[in-house]
């Protein structure tokens, strides 16, 4: 089996709820406007062949079956006149983890063709930016970062809340070589983010210095673990990360256990992390497999699978390797045919030697 690598756009990895701060706008107008009363739901919400093509798309988002999913939402879509925003939103999101970003372009126009309110009107433009960038690829031209620094600016223009998009755009400016503004669109990101969003630990590093956020970025994420501590991927400034994504049912998974506990055990000390993500849906199963196995190293759960798919990672077990300067190795298999643990020595040895400068962030590379 092949891994395939498809690094989300790192709109992907916010929540709007975290990123989309009052504190940009006067007055607190965002904070304005949550005090208003919902909306009454739109009359295709109750029609049952609507809600039947919902359910499918969402068991079909769950089971992986990525494709079918955006089908069911588009049905659904349909269902609702083309007007569900939900619907939108998720097809936006699904096309861009697939790599479809000239799709994932027409479906934010459309989100901002049927928007009724600023907010929802300045996330589309975003999205739009976003998918300029993910169709640019690593080697963007200067018109594609023009445009893509446009659709931001408009996003921002609509709703000067909308932390996404000064974010992102904050990325594009460090593209395009400004870092003086970049600096400072990274720091009002980091100043207006709720503390508690994981992005924050990463904006602000790229406040003290833009050009890391060249670097393709890890998806940034925080977690509560098994044992109920935090993880913060961002946290791990100057250790090695191991990242292994595993399930309790997978065959190949089970029989690579005992290389990652030999590991685990070797390194015991030394600056190595290593998380172990499972994809089960049996919380029991999972529980008592990590209990029995004596999985002593820490554990999550993707129950929703957020995590998978912010790695663009359909394939287990899967293997993210993080150098203590951000750089990302990825490998399938940790059997004799790859030697991961010549790896963890060689990034084991660079982190010693590496000058403790905090801004380490997790990120990928060659």
């Amino acid at each position: 089996m092949r891994l395939r690598l498809t690094v989300l756009a790192s709109l992907a990895s916010f929540t709007i709820a975290a990123f989309v701060s009052s504190a940009q706008t006067p007055g607190g107008a965002a904070a304005a406007a949550t005090k208003q009363a919902a909306p009454a739901p739109p009359s295709y919400a109750s029609d049952p062949k609507f809600v039947a093509a919902m359910t499918e798309a969402k068991q079909d988002e769950k089971e992986r079956q990525y494709l079918f999913a955006i089908d069911a939402y588009k049905k659904a879509n349909k269902i609702g006149g083309g007007a569900c925003a939900a619907c939108l939103r998720k097809i936006y999101s699904l096309q861009i983890g697939l790599g479809n970003a000239k799709d994932a372009m027409a479906t934010a126009q459309q989100m901002i063709a049927i928007a009724d309110n600023p907010l929802t009107k300045s996330l589309g433009q975003a999205e739009v930016g976003t998918a300029i960038v993910a169709k640019a690829g690593e080697k963007p031209k200067a018109d594609q970062l023009a445009a893509a620094h446009e659709a931001f600016q408009a996003a921002l223009t609509t709703y000067p809340a909308n932390n996404i998009a000064r974010y992102e755009d904050a990325c594009v400016l460090a593209r395009m070589g400004n870092d003086a503004d970049a600096s400072k669109e990274f720091a009002a990101c980091a100043a207006a983010a709720n503390p508690d969003d994981p992005m924050v630990t990463r904006a602000r590093h790229f406040a003290e210095d833009p050009k890391l956020s060249l670097n393709k970025m890890a998806p940034a994420f925080e977690v509560t673990t098994l044992d109920g501590t935090k993880f913060n991927l961002d946290n791990m400034q100057g250790r090695v990360v191991l990242i292994d994504f595993w399930a309790t049912w997978c065959g190949p998974c089970n029989q690579e256990l005992p290389h990652l506990a030999k590991l685990v055990k070797k390194f015991a000390g030394q600056p190595l992390v290593v998380i172990s993500i499972s994809v089960d849906k049996d919380e029991a199963k999972w529980k008592q497999f990590v209990t029995q196995h004596e999985m002593t190293w820490t554990q999550y759960r993707d129950a929703d699978g957020s995590i998978s798919r912010s790695f663009g990672n359909s394939l287990i077990p899967s293997y993210y390797m993080i150098a203590s300067d951000g750089v990302m190795l990825q490998t399938q298999r940790m059997d004799a045919d790859d030697d991961v643990e010549g790896r963890i020595k060689k990034m084991l040895k660079q982190a010693a030697e590496q000058p403790k400068t905090g801004k380490q962030v997790a990120s990928t590379g060659n």
